[in-house]
């Protein structure tokens, strides 16, 4: 089972941390931690993070993996981002975002018609894509699964 998880300079390490220690429990899971420029990424909490592989690398993950940050707006407007989430996402069996890292999936178009959660702060900010905001910790809408905020991230993945 492939799982990548997006870096990006400011992401929370939390929200890409906490789910990828439960998702790297499963049987036969791999982490492939990818960016569109691999290399350290430093969080918002100073710590540094390695993007191994660029997104290009990991076309048909299992699994995508969309942590928050308090500037999503650079991941928000990447367009190689967009297009491998876009295009990932026809093949995955769960695309995931933990916090503002829902914005990410907004941007790519992922959201709409759904139900979503994300960070309390911008959970109006999802409207703008096409989603129904939505108040719960943790939200399901098919294969796509958004949890609220930083602590959420662990909730959504054992769900």
């Amino acid at each position: 089972m492939k799982i990548a998880a997006l870096h990006f300079d400011g992401m929370t390490a939390l929200d890409a941390i906490g789910p990828l220690q439960v998702l790297s429990a499963l049987p036969g899971a791999e982490v492939f931690p990818v960016a569109t420029a691999p290399g350290p990424k430093r969080t918002d909490a100073g710590v540094v993070l390695l993007a191994e592989h660029p997104v290009a690398a990991v076309a048909r993950p299992d699994i995508i993996l969309v942590p928050g940050g308090m500037n999503m707006r650079p991941v928000m407007a990447d367009s190689a981002v967009i297009e491998w989430l876009t295009t990932a996402h026809a093949t995955t069996a769960w695309t995931t975002s933990v916090c503002t890292g829902a914005l990410v999936h907004g941007a790519a178009g992922l959201l709409r018609g759904l139900r979503a959660t994300t960070h309390w702060a911008a959970r109006g900010a999802l409207r703008d894509f096409g989603a129904e905001p939505v108040e719960e910790r943790v939200v399901r809408d098919g294969k796509v699964i958004t949890g609220a905020g930083v602590s959420a991230g662990i909730d959504m993945v054992l769900r």
